[in-house]
């Protein structure tokens, strides 16, 4: 748990002198180490509502669009059920069940009729009901706005593989 503490600290810290180093004009070394690290610093200072981001079109060109589809979501009633990547299941947690995708890979789930999305992490097999695609938990569908329908017509994108 420290270290996981410390490491978090250290990302702050590096990601916070790549803000500063870029509101400044100054190039610090990070930014020769890692050009993704500064521009991801860029992006997060920029946001207004961390639930919502906003990505700068060079940052959404670095996301690869894997499919179209229908999404359905599942709530409270599986809640604690152990998923397939063996953690419980938390209606409450950003998470998403996809047939084939590594456990662990973060996808970008965008609502087709309002152009909302989310970012989840995969960390459960399915959904095995039809041609859906994707299942999201009950906290993902809420912000995407598919709660009331049960469904949406959604873009995955891949924004990191694990």
């Amino acid at each position: 748990m420290i270290s996981m503490l410390r490491r978090g600290a250290l990302h702050m810290a590096v990601a916070l002198s790549a803000t500063a180093a870029l509101t400044t004009g100054a190039a610090p070394a990070i930014a020769q180490q890692d050009d993704g690290l500064v521009e991801l610093a860029a992006t997060v200072a920029e946001l207004e509502d961390p639930a919502e981001p906003v990505f700068k079109p060079e940052v959404q060109a670095k996301f690869e669009k894997i499919a179209e589809g229908i999404a359905s979501y599942y709530g409270h009633e599986l809640a604690g059920n152990r998923t397939a990547s063996g953690e419980r299941f938390n209606p409450q947690a950003l998470t998403a069940a996809h047939r084939t995708l590594p456990l662990g890979t973060k996808l970008r789930v965008t609502n087709l009729s309002n152009g909302r999305s989310v970012v989840v992490r995969v960390n459960d097999r399915g959904p095995f009901v039809g041609k859906r695609i994707l299942d999201l938990s009950l906290a993902a569908a809420r912000q995407i706005n598919m709660v009331g329908a049960g469904h949406a017509r959604v873009a995955l994108e891949i924004v990191s593989a694990s």
